[in-house]
């Protein structure tokens, strides 16, 4: 795999959680200021020694659960690219609700080296209504825009419950078997929700050869409890200040999230 498996070693991908965006209902109306406030807590995920980022349309509620705005995409590339030129770590996107050729897209354009991809197999009921994954689709066109990103895909995503009854080992194994991801990524119920420690151990077992990151609910107290299942681990509300979505990222949080990783 490329560079974020690369060490071997447990990783931390951060989340700039960006403000709302031109399109979105509560765009600030001021782009610059977007941006740097996501300069800011990306600069404070590399100063606190996060591996690498994942950049996130995360203030555009309500999401879609189809193609996003062409206005979202080139408001994300713009600070995906002022990202890139600021701060040396591998870069990602996630396109909400479930854009994964956007992140692709974004991929190209902004040296990006992974997507984040809600649904990628099966179908999804969430507050969009039904999301039905396009492995086909998102591969072929990985194929052709940027071969080196990965696919880092959510099994069971957060914010939403399967259509039917499908086990969470059976949806895990088509997720890397039949929809070739790269990671698989294991969540709670919401943002900031801890993962089921009993799942995780579930898709460790039933794909024992996958990398699997945490998706949520994440913190310093409760991060020793994933370490024997999971790679990694995808983080953002508990490094914001006072544990707060909404507040900057804290550099001190991040660097003791990452201590707490080390063997």
């Amino acid at each position: 795999m490329p560079r974020l498996f690369s060490s071997g070693k447990k990783i931390v991908i951060g989340v700039v959680h960006l403000a709302p965006l031109p399109g979105a209902p509560r765009f600030a109306g001021d782009i610059e200021q977007v941006i740097q406030r996501a300069l800011s807590d990306a600069r404070a995920y590399a100063q606190g020694g996060a591996d690498a980022l994942c950049i996130e349309n995360f203030g555009d509620i309500p999401f879609t659960r189809g193609r996003v705005g062409p206005e979202t995409v080139a408001a994300m590339s713009a600070a995906g690219r002022a990202i890139r030129a600021a701060v040396r770590l591998p870069t990602g996107f996630n396109v909400l609700r479930n854009d994964p050729l956007a992140g692709l897209a974004l991929c190209a354009a902004c040296r990006g080296g992974f997507v984040r991809v809600n649904v990628h197999c099966g179908a999804m009921i969430t507050d969009q209504g039904i999301i039905e994954g396009n492995a086909f689709e998102t591969l072929r066109y990985r194929r052709r825009i940027c071969p080196e990103a990965l696919i880092l895909a959510d099994v069971h995503v957060k914010h939403a419950v399967p259509v039917g009854d499908m086990p969470l080992e059976i949806a895990a194994r088509d997720t890397v078997e039949r929809g070739l991801a790269d990671a698989l990524i294991v969540s709670g119920t919401g943002t900031g929700a801890s993962a089921d420690v009993t799942e995780v151990k579930r898709v460790r077992q039933a794909c024992p050869k996958a990398k699997i990151l945490i998706g949520s609910g994440i913190t310093v107290e409760n991060v020793w409890r994933y370490l024997d299942d999971a790679d990694g681990v995808i983080v953002g509300t508990s490094v914001k200040r006072g544990g707060k979505v909404e507040n900057p990222v804290d550099p001190r949080r991040v660097a003791q999230l990452v201590r707490r990783m080390k063997p």
